[in-house]
């Protein structure tokens, strides 16, 4: 079974879900859990553009930490830069690094016009790992 667990988060109420299930998950299999947070950048003209701060991204970071510890989860966290076109390829990166057995993300919806020119992170990553990939419900369905 699952061992070692990468829970990507971001900033939105939907990595809350995320994490409530890799630490449901962590604790029926005594895994151990990273938790990674791209903190992303977009360029606008020529110039990057930061979307978050360190300090909200570390926010944002030690709050998932704290779920899982909370939980009763072995868990560790690390944060990552990147342009939003890299998020994907940062959080396969990290889970390749880390030697995930799993990925948990919580899927963000849009329509399929957006989505056929900016495809969904979760679709990115699963198609740059070969990690099995795990889609958290979204909002404050238990697992």
């Amino acid at each position: 079974m699952f061992q070692r667990i990468l829970v990507a988060v971001d900033p939105s109420p939907a990595r809350r879900s995320a994490v409530r299930l890799a630490g449901e998950l962590a604790q029926l299999t005594n895994a151990e859990v990273r938790v990674v947070h791209v903190i992303t950048s977009a360029v606008s003209m020529a110039t990057v553009v930061a979307l978050e701060d360190d300090t909200e991204a570390q926010a944002v970071l030690d709050e998932a930490l704290a779920d899982l510890r909370d939980q009763g989860v072995k868990a560790e966290g690390t944060l990552v830069r990147g342009l939003t076109t890299q998020v994907a390829d940062a959080i396969s990166e990290t889970a390749a690094e880390f030697g995930a057995d799993l990925i948990v993300l919580s899927p963000h919806h849009r329509g399929a016009v957006e989505a056929l020119f900016d495809p969904r992170v979760s679709d990115a990553v699963a198609h740059r790992t070969g990690t099995a990939v795990l889609l958290a419900p979204a909002g404050d369905v238990k697992a």
